[in-house]
């Protein structure tokens, strides 16, 4: 069982991180800072055609749905990671599509984090960091799904990052930064990798 004393007495020593949407707009970022600094890296996704942006980013692509509960404990234990970092979400390259894809994105929050956090601790990692969000969302299902997550992540002794709205290369604000509370997406992926080895519990990734 990997725990926070596990990670901390080993500082200075190549950990293998198992990095959940490894080709999303944080988590690719993460992978290649991760891989850059010694780190044996995994980037999970569901398509055998993105594959090639794990591994471009200096990671081992895992190809598989978080929504096949098995086939995933599967290969979180097959790779054994001494951290899981999810940022998995199921959000469409428009924000004009958003509200078509809101239902999945609060899927993915409620059962995808279950399945994930179910496999971490099949393949005996309990080091885990998760993407969430540092506004507040209208309620209804959106809002339980974010409460869900954080809970699970919290309840396993899990670091919860509430991110800003993104801006940056890749994001809905390619050029123009939203309103607070916001991070620019490469200092989301720095704070991240920075926070490998905060103590359980909730940390607002924003900016000043």
């Amino acid at each position: 069982m990997t725990t926070h004393e596990d990670t901390t007495d080993r500082a200075g020593q190549p950990l293998r991180i198992l990095v959940a949407g490894g080709t999303g707009v944080i988590g690719n970022r993460v992978v290649r800072r991760l891989a850059a600094a010694g780190h044996v890296v995994a980037g999970t996704t569901r398509s055998e055609a993105r594959a090639g942006l794990v591994e471009k980013a200096g990671g081992e692509p895992i190809v598989c749905d978080v929504y096949d509960a098995a086939g995933l404990t599967a290969a979180v234990t097959a790779f054994a990671p001494d951290v899981v970092v999810h940022q998995l979400t199921d959000l469409p390259d428009s924000a004009d599509e958003l509200p078509a894809r809101r239902a999945g994105n609060a899927r993915i929050r409620v059962e995808g984090t279950r399945h994930l956090l179910d496999a971490a601790a099949a393949a005996g990692c309990r080091r885990i960091l998760a993407q969430s969000v540092a506004w507040t969302m209208p309620p209804g299902p959106g809002a339980d799904a974010v409460r869900c997550l954080e809970d699970a992540v919290l309840g396993v002794g899990g670091v919860v990052l509430r991110y800003g709205q993104l801006y940056g290369p890749g994001t809905f604000y390619p050029t123009t930064p939203p309103d607070h509370p916001r991070v620019h997406v490469d200092t989301a992926a720095e704070r991240t990798v920075e926070l490998l080895e905060a103590p359980g519990g909730v940390v607002e990734v924003v900016e000043g």
